[in-house]
């Protein structure tokens, strides 16, 4: 079922618009903000920074997965939403690497 999950989004089985808005910004950035919660958490609670990092950083390679899928998905379905989902895609990348 996981796999299915990841598959279709990266065979561009899933509409651009629900890629975009549902599974990046709204579920990707609720991920990333759990992570940095828990990541402060941690730091408050005085545990090694190697874990910190690592909890804080975590979601970054799913974040690139997102991104890619949606690049994907767009570059196959064109329309006049493509480029701004591509724009916007790469900049919730960088905001979610640097924040």
């Amino acid at each position: 079922m996981l796999a299915d999950f990841f598959r279709s989004r990266w065979d561009g089985q899933v509409r651009l618009d629900r890629l975009f808005w549902r599974d990046m910004v709204l579920v990707g950035t609720a991920i990333n903000i759990a992570s940095s919660v828990a990541a402060l958490i941690l730091l408050g609670l005085k545990m090694p920074l190697g874990l910190v990092l690592a909890v804080h950083f975590a979601p970054v390679p799913y974040n690139i997965f997102l991104t890619s899928a949606v690049w994907r998905t767009a570059e196959r379905t064109g329309g006049a939403n493509a480029p701004l989902a591509m724009l916007g895609s790469a900049l919730w990348l960088i905001a979610t690497v640097v924040v």
